[in-house]
């Protein structure tokens, strides 16, 4: 249990630094929901920690309970809104945009059910094959689970960016894959992986970046001292987008 712990923690730290790039490599207030995923996730396994921690009988009842409320909140109940909002938010209009703000609506409805339900009704937490089993009568419903995945990972495989559905993709293949393997690790496991690749949203906004300034300097004919070497800094460091991105200045409108 102490080296679960200790896994988190680190990797939490990890995904914090990269959550923190993230940030700063949007361009746009509409962006911010998405981009805070990854340090959204690294505070999620921090908190993870320490239920491991009371696991382990190395702290007190009163903040493993706190611990383990923070986790299941975020995990069970705001992620289902959250995902779907920020995609609905980079989306252009569209027939995408009317889906995704569908799942959004979704998303809503079982968030708010399932706070209810977590609010009223105690969650038991206990280790089970090596993992975190969060079983609450509430939130463990089949129609619940089956809509917790749509509105998460429907909403990033609908979104144009390649980028944001292959994070999808490899969201829902880890999903199926944990049930069939260790449904019991069904929350802590996936949320567990799901902050690990939360760290290649990074890249997603490094490319959104470079794209948005290049997008300012053809229709301003140039940019500020600050941005301007911000601009030459990710072209150097990433060569291959400078090229691709060409084309996908006119994909993406940045009003």
């Amino acid at each position: 249990m102490l080296f679960m712990a200790i896994l988190n923690f680190t990797l939490s730290g990890a995904i914090f630094v990269v959550g923190i790039l993230t940030l700063r490599k949007v361009s746009q207030p509409k962006e911010v929901v998405f981009a805070s995923l990854p340090l959204l996730f690294a505070l999620h396994q921090f908190t993870q920690g320490f239920v491991w921690l009371g696991q382990a009988g190395l702290i007190n009842p009163r903040a493993l309970q706190m611990a383990e409320t923070l986790f299941v909140f975020y995990a069970q109940g705001i992620l289902q809104f959250l995902v779907p909002l920020s995609i609905w938010l980079l989306e252009p209009k569209g027939w995408r945009k009317t889906v995704i703000a569908l799942l959004m609506y979704l998303g809503a409805f079982l968030t708010a059910y399932s706070l209810w339900g977590l609010s009223t009704t105690p969650t038991e937490v206990s280790v089970v094959n090596g993992v975190l089993y969060y079983q609450n009568p509430i939130t463990d419903q089949l129609w619940l689970g089956l809509g917790y995945v749509l509105t998460t990972c429907g909403s990033l495989i609908l979104s144009r960016s390649i980028a944001i559905q292959l994070f999808g993709w490899l969201n829902f293949a880890a999903l199926v894959a944990i049930y069939f393997i260790n449904p019991y690790g069904f929350t802590s496991v996936w949320c567990l992986y799901a902050a690990v690749v939360s760290v290649l949203l990074y890249f997603y906004f490094v490319e959104r970046r470079i794209a948005f300034l290049q997008a300012i300097r053809e229709k301003q004919h140039g940019l500020s001292k600050r941005l301007k070497g911000e601009l030459e800094g990710l072209e150097r460091r990433y060569p291959a987008l400078r090229k691709r991105l060409k084309k996908y200045n006119r994909l993406l409108p940045f009003e």
